[in-house]
């Protein structure tokens, strides 16, 4: 009683197709696939860190490497506005 049977596949992909609707499935199945390649990923080592890493460049002989300058971080958040005092009525 398992899914060895082909009518038991379709069974189950009409009855999937009526609980999350035609819209829905191709967003699953793409999603499923998404995490089933980072688990692959994962397991085999390789990650999207090692990719996106800048390669260093070579300095030519005769180039200077200008510094880079250091700048003061911007704050996250505006600074909060003095409190009013409550109008008098």
């Amino acid at each position: 009683m398992g899914l060895d049977n082909p009518i038991h596949i379709a069974f189950l992909l009409i009855l999937l197709l009526l609980v999350f609707g035609a819209k829905r499935l191709p967003e699953m199945g793409r999603s499923l696939g998404d995490g089933m390649r980072g688990f692959k990923d994962a397991l085999s080592g390789e990650s999207a860190q090692t990719a996106s890493q800048p390669t260093p460049q070579p300095v030519l002989a005769g180039q200077a490497q200008q510094p880079t300058p250091i700048t003061a971080p911007t704050p996250a958040v505006a600074p909060m506005a003095e409190p009013r005092p409550p109008a008098a009525a």
